[in-house]
């Protein structure tokens, strides 16, 4: 029994050092975490799917709710998108969360639909952050189209369903693949307040599909709390180190490691 509290001790040491890691990814490139700490918990540690996504969602509404109020104070927040957003994201996560709870628990079928939602999510991700600037100037040229005005707000909330079902299932989706679309759809709208505005959904969408898996025995608590303690520093160094890394470096390099994580995951 004492062996067994030294390598608890390193685990739990493990964990903040991949959590520092990552925050200071998260902080170099704005995109979020569940991207890179998903796929770490499940493949580096070997933590079931399940309980890495659940986990991960809880550690996301955290680290964004600091996010959101310095976004908010600085008026960085679209409240309209960021409302049209929850109002398709949450219904849908809790109807996927209700959907789970059927599901046995740690089973290997609830494994294996997870996995392949991370692998897809990841892939979408990857897409997003290499043709964001892309879709923007495509978005841009249509700015004043009706069709494109008139149908802006039942789209939001559609896509607003999409993440919530694909955040609940993978924990990824709120970040760099949330502000790709509202770069699209809101191509008028400055960057700042199209970032705030994804941050600030992202906070109730997390946080409701962590209490969700909490409920369904789906989160470590001391693995979370392992996680913050990394974390928090490291998003704090990887957002002052920003300005001196260039970002068409970082990007490229993120992308090709989220493709080869996501197609890993889905092949497994």
């Amino acid at each position: 029994m004492r062996a067994l509290v030294p390598l608890r001790l390193a685990m739990d040491w493990m964990y903040t050092l991949s959590g520092f890691v990552v925050g200071a990814v998260v902080g170099l490139t704005g995109v979020g975490g569940g991207s890179l700490m998903t796929p770490l918990l499940v493949l580096l540690f070997g933590i079931h799917p399940a309980t890495a996504v659940g986990t991960d969602l809880l550690y996301a509404a955290i680290t964004k709710a600091g996010g959101t109020v310095v976004h908010a104070r600085k008026g960085h927040i679209d409240w309209r998108v960021t409302h049209l957003l929850a109002s398709g994201s949450i219904p849908a996560t809790l109807l996927t969360i209700w959907a789970l709870s059927f599901l046995p628990r740690q089973s290997a079928a609830v494994s294996q639909i997870i996995s392949v939602s991370l692998g897809i999510a990841l892939l979408l991700t990857a897409a997003a952050i290499v043709f964001r600037q892309r879709l923007q100037s495509q978005a841009l040229a249509h700015a004043d189209n009706a069709a494109h005005t008139r149908w802006r707000a039942p789209i939001t909330v559609a896509v607003g369903a999409l993440l919530g079902l694909l955040v609940t299932i993978s924990s990824v989706g709120a970040g760099a693949l949330g502000v790709a679309v509202l770069f699209y759809l809101y191509p008028r709208l400055p960057t700042i307040r199209i970032i705030g505005s994804d941050v600030a959904h992202a906070v109730p969408l997390t946080l409701i599909a962590g209490l969700g898996h909490w409920l369904i025995g789906s989160v470590d608590w001391s693995l979370l709390g392992s996680l913050l303690l990394g974390s928090l520093p490291g998003i704090w160094l990887g957002s002052h180190a920003s300005a001196k890394v260039p970002d068409r470096i970082l990007r490229p390099i993120l992308a090709g490691m989220l493709v080869l994580i996501g197609s890993k995951l889905i092949a497994q």
